[in-house]
């Protein structure tokens, strides 16, 4: 009667409501019945003692490239991701034809920290138009669930060529993608994404061309999909230091949205730097929503964290002798840091700089008190610093010696947003904010964040009890789910896609970071399993057991509402 039975866990449905014991049967692809089975199932999961909830959602990652060399969409399924959106911050593969790729590339490069050399051996280019695109994200086989925005960078290179990196689009220019988008959309895009933020520079230094798009470019590109009455507007946001600019921004951010029809919707962090921003862009949702617009935010669980250590980036790597000696294999730098006469030519460099500025998420000049020793998955506590103290050493040589020690299997984070934890809190409570911003698939070997519900479980609800695990994992599936029109996904509910994650309460939680050369080409990526979770299962098929792939790819594009309609 069913293809597959999860029997005897606990039910935490999505909605809110309180957990229950139920059997949870699943026939073609779907949840078929909740309650009591008795018959067999052609395949069973034992849950008992364990919860049961619906799949996570994902709604910012940039897995476009990865999704054609990764089919388990690693590291994102290790964490009982079943859906993730592809193609935020303006950043997509398409539209783009194979032979002007290199357009493309060169936004994603740096902005992204994609090896070239990856895309280039491990993408079988078989686009030029989005439709195209979502065409041939169908047709591979996946593991997990995908859906994406169309970016407006490289629908600008599409549009204007290299003028995209340097000037405004003219009118004829806006006019034509303008109908690429509306194309797009209709084909299943989930909307357009942009970028106007300075984090995001290319491979020679340039602005990525969605940051050269007059606002009115922008108002063109959303007020089009607002005609088709579809699609998501999602940004990186600009950075205003002055007052008067950034509230100019936040006007032109509430009236797009009131004007338009369609939501927009952004990552929301605190900075140190300029801590009045968060609550400015809290105030800004409702300005919006009282003029018939709609914001949300996209919360972190936890800090943004760049990840060093010696397998990726140190922040000495820029140095001049550090240069020469990170360019060797990783043993021979084990060697000379065995050396005491190299070593301390090393650390004196390193104490004096001068350091870069950094871009993005890359390596930042050490901050000692700051950077963090990651000694256990979910939240590290203690600092370079205060292993330096306990051990009576600079901290420069602590770091050192605690990557010896480890045969170079340490990594430490330094927070760059996000470093007060009530204020994530915050932003998490706050209702116009869904969980979101791993950025999985891109900053590969720059931070590694696809354990944003695994943290937020294992922290906040288990060891902080700032959510029951009702509410926590609304936020992980119904909320995501609901915002961005998966609206038979994020509920274990009859006639539901039976996407469902099945994991320990007791121990669910992100593993240490690790370096892994499993790249197209053998670059370098940080990975990071989960702990704690017993099955991921997606579209009625069990993906994962124990975290081992099963052999399946059940997953599936998930187009938006105009193609559905079709």
């Amino acid at each position: 009667m069913f293809d597959l039975v999860i029997r005897g866990g606990t039910v935490v449905d999505g909605s809110g409501r309180s957990r229950y014991r139920a059997d949870v049967g699943v026939r073609d692809g779907r949840i078929a019945s909740i309650g009591r089975i008795t018959e067999a199932g052609a395949e069973e999961v034992d849950a008992e003692g364990r919860f049961v909830a619906p799949g996570f959602i994902e709604v910012h990652t940039h897995m476009d490239a990865q999704v054609f060399w990764d089919p388990l969409g690693t590291c994102s399924s290790w964490h009982g991701i079943t859906t993730a959106v592809l193609g935020n911050c303006g950043f997509t593969l398409a539209p783009c034809a194979e032979p002007d790729k290199n357009l493309v590339m060169r936004s994603l490069e740096r902005a992204e920290d994609i090896s070239r050399e990856a895309m280039l051996e491990g993408i079988s280019w078989q686009w030029e138009t989005f439709p195209d695109y979502l065409d041939a994200v169908e047709r591979i086989g996946k593991g997990i669930n995908y859906a994406g925005y169309m970016g407006h960078s490289p629908l600008r290179t599409y549009v204007m060529g290299e003028r995209a990196f340097e000037e405004p689009g003219t009118e004829d220019d806006v006019a034509t993608m303008c109908r690429h988008l509306e194309e797009a959309v209709k084909a299943g895009a989930l909307g357009l994404s942009t970028s106007r933020t300075p984090n995001h520079q290319t491979s020679d230094d340039k602005p990525v061309p969605s940051r050269q798009a007059d606002w009115s470019e922008v108002r063109a590109l959303v007020n089009r999909m607002g005609s088709l009455g579809a699609g998501i507007f999602e940004i990186a946001n600009e950075q205003n230091g002055e007052p008067g600019l950034r509230r100019a921004y936040y006007d032109r951010l509430r009236d797009l949205a009131a004007e338009s029809g369609r939501p927009l919707s952004f990552i929301l962090g605190w900075s140190p730097s300029s801590p009045g921003t968060t609550q400015d862009y809290i105030d800004l949702f409702e300005e919006a929503a009282d003029r018939g617009g709609r914001i949300f935010g996209q919360g972190h669980s936890r800090e943004f964290m760049s990840i060093v250590g010696f397998p990726v980036h140190l922040p000495f790597d820029s140095l001049p002798s550090w240069r020469e000696f990170r360019a060797l294999p990783l043993p021979a730098q084990a060697s000379l840091l065995r050396d005491p006469e190299h070593r301390a030519r090393l650390v004196l460099e390193a104490s004096a700089g001068p350091y870069r500025t950094p871009i993005g998420a890359e390596a930042r000049p050490p901050d000692y008190d700051a950077l963090r020793v990651l000694e256990r998955g979910d939240h590290p506590v203690r600092t370079v610093s205060e292993v330096a103290a306990a051990r009576r050493v600079e901290p420069i040589d602590a770091l050192i010696d605690l990557s010896l020690e480890a045969d170079f299997d340490c990594f430490f984070g330094q927070p760059f947003a996000n470093q007060d934890m009530d204020q994530v809190l915050r932003i998490l409570k706050d209702p116009h904010v869904v969980i979101g911003g791993s950025d999985s698939g891109a900053h590969v070997s720059q931070i590694i964040d696809s354990s944003i519900p695994t943290f937020l479980l294992s922290y906040w609800v288990r060891d902080r009890q700032a959510f029951t695990w009702e509410e926590g994992i609304r936020k992980l599936t119904f909320d995501p789910a609901m915002a961005f029109g998966f609206t038979d996904r994020g509920l274990i509910a009859e006639g539901r896609a039976a996407d469902l994650v099945v994991f320990d309460p007791e121990t669910v939680a992100p593993d240490l970071p690790h370096a892994d050369t499993d790249l197209p080409a053998g670059a370098t990526r940080l990975t990071q399993r989960a702990v704690g979770i017993d099955a991921t299962i997606v579209n009625g098929q069990v993906l994962l057991r124990d975290g081992q792939h099963t052999g399946r790819l059940p997953g599936a594009l998930l187009r938006g509402p105009l193609a559905r309609q079709r």
